[in-house]
């Protein structure tokens, strides 16, 4: 695609003593000069006019901690490093907006998807001219060696100045065009979700569940889409599929709860051992409606353990969620989970030990490199065998407790906790558990109350210390968090929070040329692009969220200005969705609720009769429903119903409302109908 592209100063302190994230602490020691992010470094490059050596990755990180060992801790590669460039070090978790567009460019420029560590060479200005991710230090794996690679880009950067600028040029012309605005306004139909439908089930895996080969990850966006189809088996059959065969392989953590990022393989065996906390929150809310739908048990069972593992490993003082789990301890990817059997055969009785070989896979060979065994469901239980599995899982979770742990990022993520938050309150009301939504709710207070400043979100905190401006999806996800919470337990402080951040999305992030949503604030300071994106990631897509969310509070409180940016944003990607509508599952979501908006139901009554109609309306995912008690005050117009002696419902989808129903029964008939 580019014209030119080939693979090939005096030490100064390191500089990330001072920072919060965990990941640039990992690299605080090193001899490498690392800046983080900022003017001082980028300052530093234009003065001296050196290349930027920027390093992006992320605390969990396996081939991040391999990089650092082989060539960051080393002073002599540091050397080289130090002489040749300025190093920037950044982690990908606290700047997303970095990470999007460098990644881009990598794909760009190699024509290869990106990945962690992120090895990127930029020019003084911020525009890369080379880049890989993982290099070792010495060539291997078909890979140059890091040294002689760092030798090679500085050379080049000295001797074809001219190529590098050519090359700069069409990266920035080829970037500005990733967000190019739809030319006309668009005839929404719904072709586009028709298309998605097929693209998922074309690549369905019938034997291993998701979608394609290994690696394989999750996609809770793509099996949120599939599950909420209705009258659609098919769709709800490889959704639950899917989420069956996650749940009895390795990628679920068996013993100890929750899931990991993905396995290696297709049948969901060998995970990458990282544990994240934007995985598990939109899995509980599956699992919850997994449950919802067919009532089997093991659904349930995996979301409790989920929380079980939120509560136990996930939760800060404060109530916010820590960020992850590292895919190594003691230096090794997976030591902490996997068994020899030796182990088990000491910990369980012979009983034990032989239901924990038949169950758990371990009368099988090995399956993690030549003598250790990750746990995965191999074989059912029968009747009258629970008790003695619940027996030997104790016994081993107690065991791996004495391990050496991994390693815990301990930052608190804005849009991370939202999505938990999210997932909790959905599951809490899905399951009645209202221990779940005080989790839910401990962790909104917190982000409340230390990452909401005039009016404006943080991104990220830790020890209480928050920082960076928050970007799309920090807004995004917590007004759709807010939004479940509201269902969940109405809170007239949480709708007037929910409006001051969907009033804030209006005034920072939104296009008002072409609209959308910039993934960046528009005082965000100025990077080489300003992304706008439609597509899912491994998190669902801010524009997408945010069109849901702006929807669905437009027609709640009857606000022609939520509704009309959701439909701006919808217009955007209208071309991007009737031509490639794969990975744009979130904001079908939102095109769906465009074409047929939500059912809105409004109960209002006394205190004590509210439960008992919520948990009628639990399991409608396409009915949004708040439950108001007499007595309280504070409502806006739409949400002020009169109060009366018993439960009355009202109904309404889109501007349509039927008269106020006072029988549960015909209001289930009503909703089922829609």
């Amino acid at each position: 695609m580019f014209p030119w592209h080939s693979n090939r100063s005096s030490h100064t302190a390191n500089r990330l003593a001072g920072e919060t994230s965990p990941y640039l602490l990992q690299h605080a020691a090193n001899p490498v000069a690392w800046f983080p992010w900022g003017e001082e470094a980028l300052t530093l490059a234009r003065t001296q006019n050196k290349p930027i050596l920027l390093s992006i990755g992320y605390s969990a990180c396996h081939w991040c901690h391999v990089m650092a060992h082989e060539s960051f801790e080393d002073a002599a590669v540091a050397a080289v490093m130090n002489e040749l460039f300025i190093n920037i070090k950044v982690d990908r978790e606290e700047r997303p907006d970095l990470d999007q567009i460098y990644q881009s460019a990598h794909q760009m420029l190699t024509g290869r998807h990106g990945g962690w560590p992120l090895t990127m060479f930029l020019t003084p200005d911020g525009v890369p001219f080379f880049g890989g991710t993982y290099f070792p230090r010495e060539a291997r794996y078909g890979l140059p060696g890091f040294v002689g690679l760092c030798r090679q880009v500085a050379d080049a950067w000295q001797t074809r100045r001219s190529d590098i600028a050519a090359q700069n040029d069409e990266l920035r012309r080829a970037l500005s065009q990733q967000s190019a605005p739809a030319t006309s306004l668009a005839q929404l139909d719904e072709s586009p979700i028709a298309t998605l439908r097929a693209i998922l089930l074309g690549s369905f895996d019938r034997d291993d569940g998701g979608f394609g080969g290994a690696p394989k990850f999750p996609h809770p966006t793509d099996l949120a889409f599939l599950l909420r189809r209705r009258n659609d088996p098919q769709a709800h059959e490889a959704a639950l599929f899917t989420l069956t065969r996650m749940q009895a392989g390795g990628i679920h953590d068996q013993l100890g709860g929750g899931f990991c990022r993905y396995s290696v393989d297709e049948r969901w065996e060998i995970p990458h051992f990282e544990k994240m906390l934007y995985d598990n929150g939109p899995l509980l809310s599956l699992y919850a409606d997994a449950w919802a739908q067919t009532g089997a048990e093991a659904y349930r069972h995996t979301a409790a353990g989920m929380v079980t593992w939120l509560a136990r490993e996930m939760t800060s003082p404060g109530g916010g969620f820590y960020s992850s789990l590292d895919a190594d301890s003691e230096g090794e990817e997976g030591r902490f989970y996997v068994w020899e059997r030796k182990e088990i055969e000491h910990l369980l009785t012979p009983e034990e030990s032989a239901l924990a070989g038949r169950h758990w896979g371990l009368a099988q060979a090995p399956n993690f490199e030549s003598r250790h065994w990750h746990l995965k469901i191999a074989a059912p239980l029968v009747d009258g065998e629970i008790a003695l599995i619940e027996s030997a899982r104790a016994k081993l979770f107690a065991a791996r407790e004495k391990r050496i742990r991994p390693g815990l990022d301990d930052k608190v993520l804005t849009a991370w906790n939202a999505l938990m938050i999210e997932g909790l309150a959905h599951a809490a009301r899905t399951f009645e558990r209202p221990d779940w939504l005080v989790a839910a709710r401990g962790a909104l207070d917190y982000l409340r109350q230390t990452h909401w400043k005039n009016n404006r979100l943080l991104a990220t905190s830790r020890n209480g210390r928050a920082q960076l401006p928050a970007y799309l999806d920090d807004y995004a996800y917590l007004l759709a968090a807010l939004l479940e919470l509201l269902q969940a337990e109405f809170h007239v402080e949480d709708l007037a929070f929910a409006l001051q951040l969907a009033d804030a999305l209006l005034e920072h992030f939104e296009d008002t040329q072409t609209g959308g949503f910039f993934f960046t604030a528009h005082d965000h300071e100025a990077l080489i692009q300003r992304p706008k994106t439609g597509h899912d990631g491994a998190m669902a897509s801010g524009n997408g969220t945010a069109a849901i969310a702006l929807q669905r509070l437009g027609h709640l409180l009857g606000e022609v200005r939520y509704l009309d940016a959701a439909r701006r944003t919808l217009e955007a990607f209208w071309p991007q969705l009737t031509r490639q509508p794969g990975g744009c599952a979130t904001l079908l979501g939102a095109l769906e609720e465009a074409l047929i908006p939500p059912t809105i139901v409004i109960l209002r009554g006394p205190l004590a009769e509210l439960p008992a109609w919520q948990r009628r309306l639990t399991h409608y995912r396409s009915v949004i429903t708040l439950a108001l008690p007499n007595g309280l005050g504070g409502l806006p117009p739409s949400l002020t119903k009169p109060e009366t002696p018993h439960v009355n419902a009202w109904v309404c989808q889109g501007v349509n409302c039927l008269t106020p129903l006072a029988n549960l029964a015909e209001l289930e008939r009503v909703v089922q109908a829609d």
